[in-house]
């Protein structure tokens, strides 16, 4: 192991952390939520020309306000506040909105990754990652386009990661040429 002048080892440099992917699940889960804003409009746009009444504006610009909400932007809000990002170091998973969660895994510390899919996913090429850690449940990343490239990934950089490290570990635990002897006879 070699020394600076001050007396501390010097470690090899790390390579730095480079991001991967990042990841959302399949946007095929705005489909619903589209439809439901290209219809609000349509009705709106219909109706708006066809009530006289102040009261009917009201209500039906209150109406077509609260659908939209409901039914588009809290999905959409739902849809952007999860993410994933694949590093050549780890997994970090991110969700929620009000209460952000975020959760790494390192790829050095190994596991196990499978795919799960419905029909309809296996249609769109995408699926659900299923990542057990030796935790209690696995971690989902759910509705992931790509599955498959995405489960090549992870095993590849756990691999290359688990090398890496069992190369350090070696190094450091290395027999150096001094001997020191403890509570000789």
């Amino acid at each position: 192991m070699s020394s600076t002048m001050d007396g501390t080892s010097a470690q090899p440099a790390q390579p730095p952390e480079r991001v991967i992917a990042r990841l959302r699940s399949h946007a095929r889960r705005l489909f619903w939520p589209s439809l439901v804003l290209i219809a609000v409009s349509g009705a709106v746009g219909f109706f708006v020309g066809r009530v006289s009444q102040v009261w009917e504006v009201v209500l039906l610009w209150s109406s077509a306000a609260a659908v939209v909400l409901l039914l588009f932007l809290l999905p959409l809000t739902a849809w952007l506040s999860r993410r994933y990002v694949i590093t050549n170091r780890r997994l970090i998973i991110r969700h929620g909105f009000f209460v952000r969660v975020r959760q790494e895994l390192l790829h050095s510390r190994g596991y196990d990754v499978a795919i799960r899919r419905t029909w309809l996913q296996s249609l769109f090429r995408s699926g659900d990652v299923l990542i057990n850690s030796g935790l209690d449940h696995p971690v989902v990343l759910k509705d992931v386009p790509k599955a498959d490239q995405v489960q090549r990934a992870l095993s590849e950089l756990m691999d290359h990661s688990q090398t890496v490290v069992a190369v350090r570990r070696q190094q450091s635990e290395s027999v150096s040429d001094e001997t020191t002897v403890w509570g000789t006879r």
